[in-house]
């Protein structure tokens, strides 16, 4: 039984034919466009287009937002143009096929537990790191979504009270120390406080410090710039400090660390380890999660929303 994956992100909605191995055996891209019903037509083509090419059962969309718990309805996602929107029904009914909703972080750890880094384990828990903080838990297999279907948003759990302000409207939030977008604020700081430490930054820059992102401080890390090597360092802190409060909450076996900052992991995840290991309650009397790097990288999204659209066509309970 083959499946479509489709994961709709803020400049590009991607899909792939998927088999029940987690294989991706075919892909098709499209442009995300802006208004609501642009966007409906935008996934019809990228499907169809695959639709064509294989004998296709059933369509999984992953998206960056609010999903009710019929699987249906988008509640609300931030950069993406639908609002209280029943949209699988109505792209089920221009593919004609059965189409079925999940956040993507939820679908991520879905794919990473079936195919991943997560594999087998009893509970399972997904931090990804990119521009800010998506999560996913996964208790006995099935993923925990909430009663209203928005759980669990740890990224804007708040671990620094009256902290760096955050869009959600709260301050402190983790996901303002601990993202890519955290990790370009923290050097711009250390930069302002500490001018001159810093070549490789200040040459990236080129004195205009909005020019610096997470992936820059990344690569000046890597070549041993002292501004950016400690940016890493706070980001390794915050990560640790987030992780103890995830695992006092749900002490999950195994967490999977994804996201496009995951890709810098050699230079932060074993520091985070030690804080995460000090700052846990009951440190030295209890096990501990294992801490891993996601497998499947980009492809999870997609991956899990074609796992899950299989499980529901099948009967299985998602």
């Amino acid at each position: 039984m083959l499946t479509v994956g489709v994961d709709i992100g803020g400049t590009s909605v991607r899909a792939g034919v998927v088999d029940k191995r987690g294989t991706i055996l075919d892909t098709a891209r499209i442009g995300t466009p802006s208004g609501a019903d642009a966007l409906n037509d935008a996934i019809v083509s990228v499907v169809s287009s695959l639709s064509e090419r294989h004998p296709v059962s059933a369509v999984g969309l992953a998206v960056a937002g609010f999903v009710a718990t019929d699987l249906k309805t988008v509640m609300f996602a931030p950069h993406l143009a639908w609002r209280r929107a029943a949209v699988a029904d109505r792209i089920s009914r221009k593919l004609d096929l059965p189409v079925v909703l999940e956040h993507d972080a939820n679908a991520a750890a879905l794919a990473e537990f079936r195919y991943g880094a997560a594999r087998g384990a009893k509970v399972a828990a997904l931090i990804a790191i990119g521009t800010g903080i998506g999560a996913g838990l996964l208790l006995d297999g099935r993923i925990f979504r909430g009663a209203h279907g928005v759980a669990p948003e740890l990224g804007h759990l708040r671990i620094v009270p009256d902290g760096r302000p955050c869009s959600c409207g709260k301050s402190g939030c983790w996901e303002r120390y601990c993202s890519g977008t955290a990790l370009s604020t923290t050097a711009i700081e250390l930069l302002a406080s500490h001018p001159g430490q810093s070549t490789v930054l200040a040459r990236e820059s080129a004195g205009d410090a909005r020019s610096i992102t997470g992936r820059k401080v990344a690569g000046a890390a890597r070549d041993g710039d002292p501004v950016a090597l400690r940016a890493m360092a706070e980001l390794a802190r915050w990560l640790g400090e987030g992780l103890a409060l995830v695992a006092d909450i749900y002490d999950p076996e195994v967490i999977v660390i994804a996201g496009g900052v995951s890709e810098s992991a050699p230079l932060f995840l074993d520091d985070a380890r030690e804080f995460y290991r000090d700052a846990i309650t009951g440190a030295g009397y209890r096990p501990l999660a294992r801490i891993r790097t996601a497998q499947l990288g980009d492809d999870a999204g997609l991956v899990g929303a074609a796992t899950l659209a299989r499980d529901v066509a099948n009967g299985r309970t998602a």
